[in-house]
């Protein structure tokens, strides 16, 4: 079987940094490019996307699968089933410290430019360049404060509780 045949490395390593950080006592942290194939609460995504806590203490019935990530979540006390196609998540992380992967972000066919673009949260190139399915391996950090709490034009203001993560690429 050649690299074309086999299968996609991105539910594999989706499991194996879910165990890693289980198993390091961290909690797991999925960022979702939302579209219409993405079964997640709707006000509770900004942007076009969402992170959903995936650790055993937030979710019940959690599956990890080869196609889905499947579980049942409570969001405002209301209990809702979850359903993200694996090919639409891009990122994967601690929330403690923020060590993860990030994944080139998925273009459809006949996309529009915002899918184009990369995500505020991935700093890895658009899908149909070099790599598409090689992962890269980010961290994520906290940018300096300043002395504004707008964000870059065009971005809607960050709340006053601190500056929001950003991931940063890791050698």
């Amino acid at each position: 079987m050649n690299a074309l045949e086999s299968t996609s490395t991105r539910p594999y390593l989706i499991r194996a940094l879910y165990d890693w950080c289980t198993d390091n006592g961290l909690t797991p942290y999925v960022a979702v490019l939302v579209d219409d194939t993405v079964q997640v609460p709707r006000e509770y995504v900004k942007n076009g996307e969402i992170v959903l806590n995936i650790s055993f203490d937030a979710t019940s019935s959690l599956k990890l699968g080869n196609d889905f990530i499947e579980f049942k979540a409570r969001f405002a006390g209301t209990a809702r089933e979850i359903m993200v196609p694996v090919s639409r998540v891009i990122a994967i992380y601690a929330r403690e410290n923020g060590q993860g992967m990030a994944f080139p972000v998925p273009v459809a066919a006949g996309a529009t430019d915002d899918l184009a673009k990369p995500s505020p949260l991935s700093s890895v190139p658009a899908a149909g360049s070099a790599g598409d399915e090689d992962a890269k391996v980010m961290q994520l950090v906290t940018p300096e404060p300043s002395a504004s709490n707008s964000g870059p034009e065009g971005d809607p203001p960050r709340p006053p509780s601190g500056p929001r993560p950003a991931l940063k690429r890791v050698k």
